[in-house]
């Protein structure tokens, strides 16, 4: 199996990183941080859009259901997702409850005690494991008094800060419009006041008269804002459409990369096609697909797409703001589903992938099983995971292990050309045997007098052009 572009040469690990050159990777750490260097400046705008201020922070969660295990995995990763937003993680919390407070997420009790960790620590974030009402935030922020994020705000602040393509920008800030939009809030009445005249401070034109309050003119706006963004993203996905109609016209296979976020999955298609895709052990470090067309061995065609990665109880706004995305992988011939096989809890990420491919429409794609990181996992957990999930393959990106093994079964489950052709070909439509060449499988070829001699197995529309060149 080869790649249409040159692919990385087996040199040295100390000289070469089949990862590439990783510029995007070096742009994103070229600015970090400095302790004690806040510009960031205080003052309180009409609007809270409550920015992300991620720097020292105390995780909370709510333990409803599951064992100590799965409590313990689940703020191992909110810790990740915090730092990846560039947090510095002070202390973290755990409430066992049946449900989560109406009021307050936590018990009236635990946020007195959150509260104390905060002023102990110096924390001026409270993160939450969880999608809060905005009456849950503003009552937390109220007792607590300092900012209150929720998981969903955090995964929406790491989505836009890594998005880089027009399409993700677009894509990410409709999903902040779309959960900002419900959660408005001033200080101090500030945006229950009615608008009009000079009581808005200049607002009143555009508003709706007196009588409209601030906040309801944000929303508004918001809500125009949002119109925009889905005028735009229709041209995108018009475009995006266009590309997928190509292929299939050409009856390319289509291949998607899919997996739990920091799987592996760039890695695996760096390792596969030397397409210097962004890595880093990051959550959702990759955003904008990729795509990179390659060869199976007999030398047919097909396109493999790196797509966002998925994550436990991902963001419902920011599953439809990506949906355009997200439907390379319901719409592709085959899933590369890459499992982190070192991760503590791979079955859960599994079971929350397939979750997210269910709600897509992908869920009745054919999938391929491939446990990565198999360099560094628990040689016992990969040994359970092959025997659960028959028909896996076990691998490393980083090493290579494994990688043949994947190509051969990869190229036995793409979607194989049906119908058997037996033709004459005329050598002026070229175009017909380049199609063949690429789209389906040869059995035999001879060039005569007249033309190709052809005997392969194609895909129906290509049968329907073929059929006027059948031999007797």
């Amino acid at each position: 199996m080869t790649e249409r572009t040159d692919a990385p040469e087996a040199f040295d690990d100390e000289i070469v990183d089949f990862d590439g050159d990783q510029e995007a990777l070096a742009e994103r750490r070229s600015l970090r941080r400095v302790d004690g260097m806040r510009t960031e400046l205080e003052d309180v705008t009409e609007v809270e859009y409550r920015q992300l201020r991620l720097e020292r922070v105390v995780l909370v969660s709510v333990w409803t259901s599951g064992s100590q295990a799965d409590a313990d995995n689940a703020m191992a990763e909110l810790k990740l997702l915090a730092e990846t937003a560039g947090s510095e993680v002070l202390d973290a919390l755990v409430q066992r409850r049946s449900n989560p407070d109406p009021a307050t997420y936590v018990g009236s009790g635990k946020v007195e005690e959150i509260r104390e960790v905060v002023q102990a620590t110096g924390a001026d974030t409270v993160i939450c494991d969880g999608e809060l009402e905005a009456a849950q935030l503003r009552n937390l922020e109220d007792r607590i008094k300092v900012k209150v994020v929720d998981r969903t705000a955090l995964i929406l602040d790491i989505f836009a800060s890594h998005a880089k393509s027009a399409e993700g920008k677009a894509q990410v800030e409709m999903a902040q419009l779309q959960y900002l939009r419900q959660r408005l809030r001033g200080w101090g009445g500030n945006l229950s006041r009615q608008a009009g005249g000079r009581v808005a401070g200049g607002a009143g034109i555009g508003g709706r008269g007196p009588g409209e309050t601030k906040i309801e003119t944000d929303r508004r706006r918001i809500g125009t804002r949002i119109a925009q963004l889905r005028r735009k993203m229709r041209d995108m996905d018009a475009t995006r459409e266009h590309k997928r109609a190509e292929r299939r016209r050409n009856q390319i296979p289509s291949v998607a990369i899919v997996g739990y976020t920091n799987a592996g999955k760039s890695s695996l298609l760096n390792r596969l096609t030397g397409a210097g895709v962004l890595v880093e052990d990051a959550l959702f470090a990759t955003l904008d697909p990729t795509t990179r067309r390659m060869e199976t061995t007999n030398g047919r065609q097909f396109t493999l797409t790196d797509t966002v990665g998925f994550v436990r109880h991902l963001p419902h706004d920011l599953v439809e703001a990506f949906r355009s995305t997200l439907e390379e992988s319901a719409q592709a011939d085959l899933l590369i589903h890459v499992v982190d096989a070192a991760d503590p809890n791979p079955e859960g990420q599994i079971g929350a992938v397939r979750q997210v491919l269910g709600d897509i429409g992908a869920a009745g794609v054919p999938e391929l099983l491939v446990l990565n990181k198999i360099d560094i996992a628990d040689p016992t957990m990969v040994m359970t995971l092959r025997a659960n999930h028959a028909g896996c393959v076990s691998v490393s990106a980083r090493t290579g292990e494994g990688l043949d093994e994947l190509g051969e079964v990869l190229e036995e489950r793409l979607p194989n050309p049906e119908i058997a052709v037996d033709v004459l070909v005329p050598y002026e439509r070229g175009d017909l045997m380049d199609r063949i060449h690429r789209a389906g499988r040869i059995s035999s070829l001879e060039h005569t007098g007249e033309g190709t001699a052809v005997q392969a197995q194609v895909r129906p529309a290509l049968a329907e052009e073929l059929a006027e060149f059948t031999r007797d």
